[in-house]
């Protein structure tokens, strides 16, 4: 696959919908393009719990999402679409974020329209920054993007915040302050997923969240809704917790490993963390 055939835009101008798996660490990131998707999602959700072991309540800072992006994009070969949270500040942060992000090689980011201290769009309590103060910040980031290859994504919290009419408002306004796809977060039922495709028209993104009832929606009926671009976010992570926990309450139980839950062999993570890349690198030019 060549570089241009790896880039977000020509997945996005493509007939399919782009899945981006979410990920919250580099490890699942390489795992998410071992499975042979075309995009992985650095969740902040994600970051924050692996960073910090905390929830997502806006407690990185600009510098660690960023580095956390860093490692990520070296990580694989496929594009990497990023939270960056409400940009970190003023019109200034959210310049240097854009050029931060563009740094880290990322090809995307979102940017939302929560008030300070911003949480996770799926927990109650979302409080929103006033709609025209949010379009003049999308403004910010698309000028401070300039002709870079970096997508910016507009993404409004309205919906459980203030209706899915509210969401559907902002959404519009925010395409027409430039940014290239819109995605309205918050969504948890069918009816209101339809309501936003059927409601918000040109490149949109969405967020399938395992425990809502949109999980029942596959690839090809989002697709068929409209939407070009669709995160699973927690995904990866739900599943990994819990395999983690099942296999270390069965070692506290049984004192052994043996009979646990399936794991990778040592050969097996060796092959995901590229190990013999540099077993080569060493016996090629190692002393």
């Amino acid at each position: 696959m060549s570089a241009a055939d790896r880039s977000l835009r020509s997945l996005l101008e493509g007939p399919g919908i782009v899945p981006a798996p979410g990920a919250a660490d580099s490890i699942t990131a390489r795992i998410v393009e071992a499975a042979g998707f075309p995009a992985v999602y650095m969740t902040g959700f994600g970051a924050t719990a692996s960073r910090l072991g905390m929830p997502d309540i806006g407690l990185l800072s600009q510098t660690e999402m960023t580095e956390h992006a860093r490692n990520m994009t070296r990580a694989v070969s496929i594009p990497v679409i990023a939270d960056a949270d409400t940009g970190y500040g003023g019109p200034s942060n959210i310049d240097r974020t854009v050029h931060e992000y563009l740094q880290a090689g990322v090809a995307a980011i979102h940017l939302e329209d929560q008030a300070v201290p911003k949480r996770c769009g799926q927990m109650s309590g979302v409080r929103l920054m006033d709609v025209d103060t949010s379009v003049k910040r999308l403004r910010c980031a698309v000028r401070a993007r300039g002709s870079a290859d970096l997508l910016i994504i507009g993404r409004t919290d309205a919906l459980p915040a203030a209706g899915v009419e509210e969401a559907i408002r902002r959404a519009r306004l925010y395409q027409e302050a430039g940014v290239d796809l819109v995605f309205v977060d918050g969504i948890k039922r069918i009816e209101e997923l339809e309501a936003v495709a059927a409601a918000v028209e040109g490149p949109k993104a969405v967020s399938v969240v395992d425990g809502n009832e949109t999980t029942a929606l596959t690839a090809a009926d989002l697709q068929d809704l409209g939407f070009r671009l669709a995160f699973y976010a927690v995904t990866a992570l739900f599943t990994a917790t819990r395999a983690v926990a099942d296999a270390l309450a069965h070692l506290k139980s049984a004192g052994t490993p043996a009979g646990g839950p399936p794991q990778h062999t040592y050969d097996e993570f060796s092959r995901l963390v590229g190990a013999e890349f540099h077993k080569d690198l060493d016996d090629r030019y190692g002393s």
